[in-house]
């Protein structure tokens, strides 16, 4: 069965065909998903996404919280502990020392993640998912 052509656009340009995405299927979902993982920067787009209006899968919105959480408390904790080192001189090393290591451990949980999500296997962590499963 033969379709009509589509009518010319009266600005005198052809109609164009609907863009596509490179990636097959989900990928492109899954891309997003990495994307959210990404320490410090990837908290302020898997913010958007749970306030968004738009429909999200359902890992998405559990990939989503979790970021949210782990990304506030590793800015609470990186500021709480950056302010009591500039209050007190004794303890200043200890503290700093303390927020490296807290850093790190926040780096390396969100690297841990990207590895779980490329593997397909759940990213629930015990403590913070129960807690991001309380956002919106």
């Amino acid at each position: 069965m033969t379709h009509p052509p589509s009518p010319p656009d009266p600005h005198g340009q052809a109609a164009q065909a609907p863009k596509r995405s490179p990636l097959p299927g989900g990928e492109l979902d899954r891309l997003k998903l990495f994307i959210y993982l990404v320490p410090i920067f990837g908290g302020v787009p898997a913010l958007v996404s749970l306030y968004r209006r738009r429909q999200n899968t359902a890992e998405e919105k559990n990939v989503s919280r979790l970021v949210v959480v782990l990304a506030f408390s590793w800015l609470a904790a990186y500021a709480l502990l950056g302010g009591s080192a500039n209050l007190s001189d004794g303890l200043a090393p200890r503290l700093l020392i303390t927020s490296t290591l807290m850093t790190t451990g926040y780096f390396l949980t969100n690297l841990w993640l990207m590895v779980r999500l490329w593997q397909r296997k759940s990213i629930r962590l015990p403590g913070f998912s129960p807690l991001g499963d309380k956002l919106p």
